[in-house]
């Protein structure tokens, strides 16, 4: 299992680690591994996510890495996998990702290609999780490996986190937090942000890291009503009093808002940028001056700036078009800045909705939260994600999705997101779409970036 390890020159610097790796036979295994990887169906619901860890388990069992299983529900297990420091000088480093991915429409994919092929093809790797998120957690199982082939003398424990029920509930993370102090990791790479080639702007690629999330609020609005005959219009039908009241939230309008997160993410761009469209986005008053429009027109920078509201599902008994059911539902998805709560979310929508003959019924909560920018791990993520790419700049960034991250920081973790992929917008539509897959280059590249940020974070000098 060392034979295509030389002999490792132990440093905190990745450079001369790095040179000890033979890196056309990591990069082969790293391939065949996420092609068993995403083979394996884990998709939630229903989860069956035991598939995985056992995928998982049998590869750290032989390579002799101690792992622990936490959480009641067999198929749903959550993987903790350690490498121990013999004189640990930090608190753990965690490593995390989900087994769990998002279902598929079968029509929009190629049989070769298929979500569950594993297949290369064009240079890619396709397969429901290629993105989100088996890569990342065979990088970090890579990772875990070459630590412990190279015997590289760490200063704090690295952790591999593989948790269940990430797409749907965060029963996992929430699992997790319940032992943390068990675990006990300080600092935590995880999902949230990618490299994006041309995010904001044509030829610079824009690592975005996620150090802080929305919050979330999903919600049924409910109406009820007599039912009845379909053939007969009469007042105060339940489908009818849902419509008047989402016609109603729907015409609020959106505030809009800097958070000093999302400053220093348009601080950085322009940094590196330059000129004056430069100067613009590192000063506030000039970017609401000359850029707000142009920013407010674009759905994934306004969810930056506001408190987004979207009606995702609407929900009758009914069935037949001549019956009237005596309940109506509207879902909606509404993604809080910081500093907003959901508890005042809800009564807002109820104050919005009063009169109107609706209630709202809370399905998900979650108040959004953040981590330090001044902190070594993001240092390390950012210093590594841009080496030697002079188009490519490093910049904090407010997630306006939500991972597990959101779960234990509260628990004190410094968590941030980055999967170290450079993709375009073709493939970032790709996640929770049809044919998600991840460049074979960026496969490799991305386990050298990853490698460089645990080495220069946990490995001690000598």
């Amino acid at each position: 299992m060392m034979s295509w390890i030389l002999a490792a020159a132990w440093a905190a610097d990745p450079a001369p680690v790095r040179d000890q790796v033979d890196w056309p036979s990591v990069h082969l295994e790293t391939r065949e591994t996420l092609a068993k990887y995403l083979q394996i169906d884990t998709r939630n619901p229903p989860g069956h996510e035991r598939l995985g860890a056992e995928f998982l388990t049998a590869i750290l069992d032989r390579e002799g890495i101690p792992w622990k299983i936490y959480g009641e529900d067999p198929e749903r297990p959550n993987l903790v996998a350690r490498l121990t420091a013999t004189d640990p000088k930090q608190s753990p480093l965690c490593l995390m990702h989900h087994l769990d991915v998002v279902g598929w429409e079968e029509a929009g994919w190629a049989d070769e290609t298929g979500p569950l092929s594993g297949t290369v093809k064009d240079g890619f790797l396709w397969g429901r999780g290629a993105l989100d998120m088996k890569g990342m957690g065979i990088l970090e199982l890579q990772t875990l490996l070459l630590l412990k082939r190279m015997e590289l003398p760490l200063d704090r424990d690295v952790i591999l986190l593989a948790v269940s029920d990430e797409e749907i509930q965060n029963t996992g993370a929430e699992t997790l937090a319940k032992s943390w102090a068990e675990i006990g990791c300080s600092h935590m790479i995880n999902e949230g942000g990618f490299g994006v080639d041309g995010g904001l702007f044509t030829g610079q690629v824009l690592h975005g890291i996620s150090v802080a999330e929305k919050g979330v609020l999903w919600f049924d609005l409910v109406a009820n009503g007599a039912p009845g005959h379909g053939s007969t219009p009469r007042p105060g039908e339940a489908p009818t009093t849902l419509l008047a009241a989402v016609d109603r939230l729907e015409s609020e309008p959106s505030r809009h808002r800097l958070t000093p997160t999302t400053k220093a993410f348009f601080r950085a761009i322009g940094e590196h940028k330059g000129g004056f469209t430069g100067s613009v986005l590192k000063n506030p008053a000039l970017l609401r001056m000359f850029a707000w429009k142009k920013l407010l027109a674009n759905p994934a920078a306004k969810a930056m700036l506001t408190d987004t509201r979207h009606v995702t599902a609407l929900h009758a008994d009914g069935g037949s078009p001549n019956v009237v059911p005596s309940e109506a539902r509207a879902t909606f998805d509404m993604r809080l800045l910081p500093g907003v709560s959901p508890e005042d979310a809800k009564h807002s929508v109820e104050r919005r909705l009063e009169g109107y003959g609706v209630r709202v019924e809370v399905r998900q909560q979650l108040t959004g939260n953040g981590s330090p920018q001044d902190d070594p791990l993001f240092r390390a993520i950012a210093k590594y994600a841009v080496e030697g790419e002079p188009r490519a700049v490093a910049a904090p960034m407010l997630s306006i999705g939500f991972t597990d991250s959101i779960v234990l920081r509260e628990k004190g973790v410094h968590a941030y997101g980055y999967i170290p992929f450079v993709i375009d917008r073709d493939l970032l539509g790709s996640m929770h779409g049809d044919n998600e897959r991840v460049p074979l280059s960026e496969l490799e590249r991305g386990l050298i970036r990853l490698f460089s940020i645990v080495v220069d974070q946990a490995v001690r000098g000598e």
